[in-house]
C-alpha cells in the first residue's frame, strides 16, 4: 500500500512537471505546422507531442538532467518528425515524380521568373492534376526534415553510410562557401533558425520560389560532395 502510494505520488509529481511545458509543446507545433501545408492537422502534431512530454516526464531523472526542457525539447520536436516521416508522404513512387516536378519548375521559374500551378506542371509533365497536387504536398512536408533526412532520401540512407556526422558539419560548412552569401543566409535562417519560408521571403526581398530553389541546390551539392550523384 506504501509503496503504491509512493509510485502514485511520483506519477503525479511527474504529471504535474509535464503539465507546466504544454505551453512550450503547443507552440514547437505551431510553428512547425506554420512551415507545413495545410494538409498537416497542428492538433495532431500537439498531440503527438503532448503525448511524449508525458512519457518523457515520467522517466525524468532530475539529478542526471537539471533542465527538463534543455532534455525534453530534442526529443518532443523528434517525436513530432517522427510522426511526419509515418505519414509516408515520399514513397518510392512519388519520388520520381517529385524530382521530375522541381526540374520542371526550375525550368519554368528561368523562363517566366514565377512558379507553375499544379495545372501547368500536369500539362509539362504529362500527369493527372491531383498527382501533381499530391506529390507537392509530400515535398513541401519533406522540406521540413533535418538536412540528415535530405541525405537519406532516394538511397535507403547510403549517405550518411559514407559519412560520420561531425564530418557532415565541416562538408556543409565548405559546401556553404561555395554559394553566394544570400544563399547561406537562406539555409541559416531555414534550418537554424527555423522560419517559414515566407518569413524568409519577406526578410530577404524574393519569392518563395526561388527560396527553395536555393535550398535545393545546396542540398545536391552536399549529396555530390560525398559521391552521392541524384539519378
Amino acid at each position: 500500500m506504501v509503496k503504491n502510494a509512493y509510485t502514485e505520488g511520483m506519477k503525479h509529481r511527474c504529471d504535474e512537471l509535464a503539465v507546466q511545458y504544454l505551453p512550450a509543446v503547443k507552440a514547437m507545433a505551431f510553428r512547425l505546422k506554420e512551415r507545413l501545408p495545410s494538409s498537416v492537422d497542428y492538433m495532431d502534431l500537439n498531440a503527438i507531442g503532448t503525448e511524449e512530454l508525458i512519457k518523457i516526464a515520467r522517466r525524468y531523472d532530475e539529478t542526471i538532467n537539471d533542465s527538463f526542457w534543455g532534455y525534453a525539447k530534442k526529443r518532443v520536436y523528434g517525436a513530432m518528425l517522427d510522426y511526419l516521416r509515418g505519414l509516408d508522404v515520399l514513397s518510392r513512387a512519388n519520388r520520381k515524380l517529385v524530382k521530375e516536378i522541381d526540374k520542371a519548375i526550375d525550368e519554368y521559374l528561368n523562363e517566366h521568373d514565377e512558379e507553375p500551378s499544379d495545372e501547368e506542371l500536369a500539362d509539362i509533365l504529362g500527369e493527372s492534376v491531383e498527382k501533381i497536387h499530391d506529390a507537392r504536398i509530400a515535398s513541401s512536408i519533406y522540406t521540413v526534415m533535418p538536412i540528415d533526412d535530405h541525405l537519406q532520401i532516394g538511397d535507403e540512407g547510403a549517405t550518411l553510410k559514407k559519412i560520420e556526422q561531425d564530418e557532415l558539419v565541416e562538408v556543409i560548412k565548405k559546401v556553404l562557401i561555395d554559394f553566394k552569401e544570400r544563399e547561406q543566409m537562406v539555409i541559416q535562417l531555414y534550418y537554424f533558425e527555423e522560419l517559414t519560408l515566407k518569413e524568409i521571403s519577406e526578410i530577404m526581398g524574393i519569392t518563395e520560389s526561388r527560396i527553395s530553389q536555393i535550398h535545393k541546390a545546396v542540398i545536391k551539392k552536399i549529396r555530390e560532395s560525398i559521391g552521392v550523384h541524384d539519378g
